[in-house]
């Protein structure tokens, strides 16, 4: 069963929920061409970022997303992991 990798590097951007869909398909679209059928499996490798699956019918939905993450995990947090500094973040 053939596959394929590739590794894209987003722009660095301040806080918040970022749609990323264009990015990720311009990155794998020369790869994605090969294939009739298949499953693509994304990995984020950043301590302090994740990615999101949700619909996207408007932009409140992303801000109340910030919204709700900066109460579960509000900056002031006396946080263990500090390897980035207190926001690696631009």
């Amino acid at each position: 069963m053939p596959w394929s990798q590739v590794t894209h590097t987003f722009q660095a951007r301040s806080k918040g929920c970022y749609l990323v869909t264009n990015d990720v398909l311009k990155a794998i679209e020369s790869e994605v061409r090969k294939y009739k059928i298949g499953m693509c499996n994304l990995f984020l490798q950043h301590t302090s970022a994740s990615l999101c699956l949700n619909e996207n019918v408007c932009r409140e939905v992303r801000e109340d997303l910030t919204m709700a993450l900066d109460h579960i995990a509000p900056e002031s947090l006396p946080y263990k992991h500090t390897d980035e500094g207190p926001d690696d973040a631009c």
